[in-house]
C-alpha cells in the first residue's frame, strides 16, 4: 500500500514572531527535521505552502492551497489531492520530535480506514494522522460550507483511533505531538533536542521497513 507524506507549512507564526518552518532546533531548521522523518516513511513527500520559493531547495513537491484561508482542513485537502499515494500521512512543519516508530505503526494500521488518528485524554491529533483519498469529497463539502472543524469531518468516516496505550508503546512522553508556537516552546525544544537527537539519529539510520537487508 502506497502512503505519501504531506507537510503543512502554512500559518503566520505570529506568536513566535518568525517563520517557524526555518527556525533551527538542534542546529537544523524545523522543516528539515520533519522532512528527514517523513522520508523514512514515504518516497512521495508534498509540502503545502503559499510561499513555494522558500522551499524549492528541499527537494519535495510543492503545492499551494486550493482553498486559501481555510485553516488546517484546507491544507490537508490540498495535500491529499496532490499525494501520489492512496493515503497520506499529514504532519505540521513545526513538530521537531516526530516518532518514527509510531508513524510506522500508524501506517501499518491504515488498510481499510479513511483516517488513522491518535486520540488520547479527549484530544485528537489531526496534524499527525493518515487520510485516505476517499476523504476528499467529504472534506470538499465542509470547505465549501466553511465548516472547518476537523472533528466534524471525521464524524462520517471510518476511522481507526490510535489509543493512548498504543502511543505510549512508542512515545510515552508523547513528544511526537509537541509543536512550536511560542518562544517558550522553542526554548523547550532546544533543551529536548540536546537529549533526544542521538536516539533520533540512530532511528533514522536504521533500514526502512520492507527494505532489503
Amino acid at each position: 500500500m502506497s502512503i505519501s507524506s504531506v507537510i503543512l507549512a502554512g500559518g503566520q507564526s505570529r506568536r513566535l514572531g518568525q517563520d517557524k518552518a526555518f527556525v533551527e532546533v538542534g542546529g537544523q531548521p524545523l522543516i528539515e527535521r520533519v522532512l528527514q522523518v517523513v522520508r523514512a516513511v514515504s518516497d512521495d513527500v508534498v509540502i503545502v505552502t503559499n510561499a513555494p520559493e522558500r522551499y524549492e531547495r528541499l527537494g519535495a513537491r510543492l503545492v499551494s492551497d486550493i482553498y486559501p484561508g481555510k485553516a488546517s482542513l484546507g491544507g490537508i485537502y490540498t495535500g491529499l489531492v496532490a499525494a501520489q499515494g492512496e493515503q497520506a500521512l499529514v504532519v505540521g512543519c513545526d513538530m521537531p520530535f516526530l516518532n518514527l516508530g509510531l508513524l510506522r505503526h500508524m501506517a501499518r494500521l491504515a488498510a481499510g480506514y479513511a483516517v488513522v488518528i491518535p486520540r488520547y485524554d479527549g484530544y485528537l491529533e489531526p496534524l499527525h494522522a493518515i487520510y485516505h483519498r476517499r476523504c476528499l469529497p467529504v472534506m470538499r463539502a465542509h470547505l465549501e460550507a466553511d465548516e472547518l472543524r476537523i472533528a466534524e469531518v471525521l464524524g462520517g468516516l471510518p476511522a481507526r483511533y490510535v489509543s493512548a496505550a498504543e502511543i505510549d508503546l512508542y512515545d510515552p512522553e508523547r513528544l511526537t505531538f509537541f509543536n512550536i508556537n511560542t518562544p517558550e516552546d522553542l526554548a523547550r525544544a532546544q533543551t529536548l533536542a540536546q537529549l533526544l537527537d542521538r536516539q533520533r539519529a540512530l532511528e533514522l539510520a536504521a533500514p526502512r521497513e520492507g527494505d532489503e537487508a
